[in-house]
C-alpha cells in the first residue's frame, strides 16, 4: 500500500496536489486529525487491497491537534506501516502574492501580517520538511507542471532528488529576475536583431537559434556553461536546495538569452534533471534590440 502524507506551506498548492492524486486513483482525505492516522492506516491495511493508494493532507489548519503528528508517525513506524511525506513549498514572495490574489488570510497571521504568518509556519514545519520523502517547490510551477511532477513521482515511480531547475531567459532592460540564484549575461554573443530577416523572430525559432549558435564563441560559452551547471547541481542537491533558478539575460530577452536557455534546457533534460523553462520577456521585445 502507498500511504502518502501531504503537507507544506499554506498556499503552496496542497489542494491542487490532492486533486491530481485523486485523478491518479488515490483515496484522499483533507485535514484528518493526526491522532487518527494510525487507526486509519490500520483500517486501510485491513481492506485487503481495496485501499492500496491513500493520501492524507495534514497541515497547520489542525491547530493544537497538529502537534500530535510526530507521535502518530512514531506509532505508524512501531506498527510497521510504511509512509511517505510529500512537502509542498514556495518562496515567501510567491506565497504572499497568492494570498493577496485570493484575498485569503494566512492561518497564522493573527495580526493580519501574511509575512509573519508564513515565518511562523515555516518554523513549525521545519522538522517535518526535514523528514520529507519528496519536496516540490511550486514557486515557478504552473498547475500542469505540478501535475507532471506528481506524475513523475506517484505514477511513473521515478526517484526524485527534490531539486527543480527553472531556466529563465530575460532582457536586462526589463530588470533581472528577483528570484534568480545564478545570472548569466550573454550580450556578448552575435545579435540577430541586426539581421533584418531575423529581427522580429525569437530564440524559439530555429533560424534564430542556428544564427546564434553558428558562432564559435556561442558554442564555447554554451559548453562551458553546461559543464559549470552540471558541476553545481550535485552540490546544490547535497545542500538540500529544492529550487534552482538560472537566469540568462541579453538586452531585450528576445534572441540570445532565449537561444542559450533552450540549449541549456535540452542539455539538462538529457542528463535526467527536472527542468522548467520560461521566456519572461520574449513577447515584450519584438522589434527591439535583443
Amino acid at each position: 500500500m502507498r500511504f502518502v502524507i501531504i503537507t507544506g506551506l499554506s498556499g503552496a498548492g496542497k489542494s491542487q496536489a490532492v486533486k491530481y492524486l485523486e485523478d491518479f486513483g488515490f483515496y484522499c482525505i483533507d485535514n484528518l486529525p493526526p491522532t487518527l492516522i494510525p487507526k486509519f492506516a490500520e483500517l486501510c491495511h485491513q481492506s485487503q487491497g481495496a485501499l492500496d493508494k491513500v493520501a492524507l493532507v495534514i497541515d497547520i489548519r489542525g491547530g493544537m491537534f497538529f502537534d500530535d503528528l510526530f507521535t502518530s508517525l512514531e506509532s505508524l513506524e512501531a506498527l510497521g506501516y510504511k509512509y511517505e511525506i510529500l512537502f509542498l513549498d514556495a518562496s515567501d514572495n510567491a506565497l504572499i502574492k497568492r494570498f493577496k490574489e485570493t484575498r485569503r488570510n494566512h492561518p497564522l497571521s493573527g495580526d493580519g501580517s501574511i509575512s509573519k504568518g508564513i515565518a511562523l509556519e515555516r518554523e513549525k514545519l521545519k522538522e517535518l520538511k526535514a523528514r520529507a520523502s519528496n519536496i516540490i517547490d511550486t514557486t515557478n510551477l504552473r498547475p500542469a507542471q505540478l501535475k507532471d511532477e506528481l506524475t513523475n513521482i506517484y505514477v511513473e515511480g521515478n526517484e526524485s532528488n527534490n531539486l527543480i531547475i527553472s531556466i529563465v531567459s530575460f532582457g536586462f532592460k526589463h530588470g533581472i529576475p528577483l528570484d534568480a540564484d545564478l545570472v548569466f549575461d550573454v550580450r556578448f554573443l552575435p545579435n540577430p536583431f541586426y539581421i533584418e530577416e531575423l529581427r522580429n523572430f525569437t530564440g524559439n525559432d530555429t533560424k534564430v537559434r542556428e544564427y546564434v549558435m553558428n558562432s564559435p564563441v556561442s558554442v564555447e560559452f554554451s559548453n562551458k556553461l553546461n559543464d559549470m551547471i552540471n558541476f553545481l547541481i550535485p552540490q546544490y542537491i547535497k545542500e538540500g536546495k529544492n529550487q534552482l533558478v538560472i537566469a540568462i539575460g541579453c538586452t531585450g530577452g528576445m534572441h540570445r538569452s532565449v537561444t542559450i536557455a533552450h540549449v541549456l534546457h535540452n542539455y539538462l533534460k538529457e542528463k535526467g534533471y527536472r527542468v522548467l523553462m520560461n521566456h519572461r520577456d520574449s513577447s515584450l521585445s519584438v522589434g527591439r534590440k535583443g
